[in-house]
């Protein structure tokens, strides 16, 4: 069984806002459900091929991934994630290549939380639990 954080940390993962400005009603839920599934369902992929474009020295094209995630995961209310992906992409741009391995590490501690948070929100909210037996 996959253990999913219980923290209620609204800067981690809260689609609060989203469903209200969606309708706030079931079919609002099942619209960000949809969503959420969405967002989560490549995983830590795109930060994996950020982080082969930034091996091979491709930061422009690591810059594009990374904005392009923080764009999507942004919707999920996660502020920590959307912060941490920002400071990376600011060091690529900036050639900060000495913090770049750090910076990494913190996006992508945050974007597993960020799919644990999501993980445990479709399990209360879309029976994903009851999915998996």
């Amino acid at each position: 069984m996959v253990a999913y954080a219980t923290a209620s940390d609204d800067a981690v993962f809260s689609v609060d806002e989203l469903v209200d400005r969606m309708g706030g009603d079931a079919r609002a839920v099942a619209k960000v459900v949809r969503r959420v599934r969405d967002c989560i369902g490549n995983g830590i992929e795109p930060l994996n091929l950020a982080g082969e474009a930034v091996q091979q020295a491709r930061f422009m094209e690591a810059r594009r991934i990374l904005h392009n995630l923080r764009h999507d995961v942004s919707d999920l209310g996660a502020s920590r994630f959307v912060g941490a992906c920002l400071a990376l992409e600011l060091a690529l741009a900036e050639g900060r290549v000495v913090e770049i391995p750090l910076l990494f590490t913190a996006a992508e501690t945050e974007l597993r939380l960020v799919m644990e948070h999501a993980g445990a929100w479709l399990d209360q909210h879309a029976g994903r639990a009851t999915q998996r037996a």
